[in-house]
């Protein structure tokens, strides 16, 4: 069974991280402990994390809003019998409307079962999802954290991630990746939780609502 952070755990590990990282213990002194954010490992919590893809999590929120009020639970049926016009009156973009389909059609047509796939390992994962259109690593990295609840992940195509790292370890703006990723290195096997505990300090300092 791959490594997982459950209700019970998830505290633990942020309190365990901030004695290892005088930088973390810094974020909960001043902003608390993060909550634990998940998802149901489900095509709708897939389908709201392709409309989060490159733009503010209130405008995703707002599509995927639109898009549960005219179907309902979002279902990869329900996604394949809808229109271009009435995708793009849900506010999905063209290109994510080829990716919403491209996604329903792998699980309606059983190249992908996403109950199968969360036995699997995470790159494992990665490999079977990044198959399908539109998906790539930072919606993986989405999954596996939020939704499989897997404990080392650190998505560095997460522009409010790299932007919190940068701030609370006052790294120059010009940091590389491999910087970066050797940073995190000393937060393994935790480095999800120490992700959220990053973006934790970028929501409450920015002020950004959180939408569910």
């Amino acid at each position: 069974m791959p490594d997982i952070y459950t209700k019970d755990n998830f505290h633990d590990i942020c309190l365990a991280l901030a004695e290892k990282d005088e930088a973390l213990k810094l974020i909960i002194d001043k902003y608390g402990l993060p909550p634990m954010w998940t998802r149901p490992a489900i095509f709708q919590s897939l389908i709201l994390t392709i409309l989060e893809q490159q733009v503010s999590l209130a405008s995703a929120f707002a599509a995927f809003k639109k898009l549960k009020a005219k179907i309902g639970f979002v279902t990869p049926k329900k996604i394949l019998t809808l229109t271009d016009a009435e995708l793009k009156a849900c506010y999905f973009s063209r290109q994510k409307i080829v990716y919403a389909r491209a996604l329903a059609t792998a699980i309606v047509s059983k190249k992908i079962n996403l109950k199968k796939l969360a036995a699997s390992t995470d790159e494992e994962i990665r490999t079977v999802l990044k198959q399908i259109k539109g998906i790539g690593d930072w919606t993986v990295d989405v999954y596996l954290m939020h939704a499989l609840q897997r404990t080392d992940l650190f998505p560095l195509g997460d522009i409010a991630l790299v932007n919190s790292l940068k701030e609370v370890k006052q790294l120059h703006s010009k940091v590389s990746k491999e910087e970066m990723l050797a940073i995190a290195e000393n937060w393994r096997p935790y480095r999800t939780v120490a992700s959220m505990m990053l973006w934790h300090a970028y929501i409450q300092k920015k002020g950004i609502k959180i939408y569910s």
